[in-house]
């Protein structure tokens, strides 16, 4: 029987910029009485990533471009938050009423290059950007933990991402350290003997998603999961999930 437990230790505390965020990961797992072990995976919402980092702008601050205000006409949002989506992104996508979807600067295909108001807390004016090197991110909290725990942990970075053709978002992976983030089965066998040819499975995009599950979208809290029983150690980097502009039927 495979086995997989998850933990979303309670309470977190509100994330301001330049808070600690290695100390109240740490302080929060304690709490819980949850000390991870090797193989571990520690998922952090991206939220509070970008929030320690000070990745958060005042749109009264903002002056929109005729670009910006352009935009901001076709898509029925606010040209500041435009301004800021355009300064994030690498280029736009798609635009509808309501919706932007753009290539942010690191590649990753979202609504509204990840520029967002919610679970933010600064200010009605006040959104969140991605955090600016999600990889390098995970990497300084997985340093940390291990120092912290002794233990060979990973951590992902998760944020709710759509899929083209399906409805809602899942939790997907924008930072990783310490776990392969692909998992190849292309030359291996399935259970009735045909080699698998092109299988390759997004595994920290599914820690990414069961963590989402815990951490939901609204006003629950809870940021941080631990997950344990599954053990994908290795040295993979969230850009890796990114699938190059020629193979992209979307782009």
């Amino acid at each position: 029987m495979k086995t997989v437990l998850a933990w979303a230790p309670e309470p977190f505390p509100d994330i301001r910029p330049g808070d600690d965020l290695l100390a109240a990961i740490v302080a929060a797992l304690r709490g819980a009485g949850l000390a991870p072990t090797d193989g571990d995976v520690v998922v952090v919402a991206h939220k509070v990533v970008s929030k320690a980092e000070g990745r958060v702008v005042d749109l009264r601050r903002i002056t929109p471009s005729a670009r910006a205000l352009a935009l901001a006409e076709t898509a029925k949002k606010d040209p500041r938050l435009v301004e800021v989506i355009l300064a994030e992104s690498k280029a736009v996508r798609r635009v509808r009423p309501g919706l932007i979807i753009a290539e942010h600067r690191l590649g990753f295909v979202c609504a509204n290059a990840g520029v967002d108001h919610s679970n933010v807390g600064l200010g009605d004016d006040v959104v969140a950007l991605l955090p600016a090197d999600p990889d390098a991110a995970a990497a300084r909290l997985r340093a940390g933990l291990q120092e912290a725990f002794g233990a060979d942990v990973a951590v992902i970075v998760n944020d709710s991402h759509g899929r083209p053709f399906r409805q809602g978002t899942t939790g997907a992976a924008i930072g990783a350290a310490g776990l392969r983030v692909l998992r190849s089965y292309v030359g291996e066998e399935d259970r009735y003997g045909y080699v698998l040819r092109v299988s390759t499975e997004a595994v920290a995009d599914e820690y990414a998603a069961l963590a989402n599950l815990l951490q939901g979208q609204a006003a629950e809290g809870t940021p941080l999961v631990l997950i344990r029983g599954l053990d994908h150690r290795g040295e993979g980097r969230a850009v890796e999930l990114m699938r190059p502009e020629e193979e992209d039927l979307f782009r």
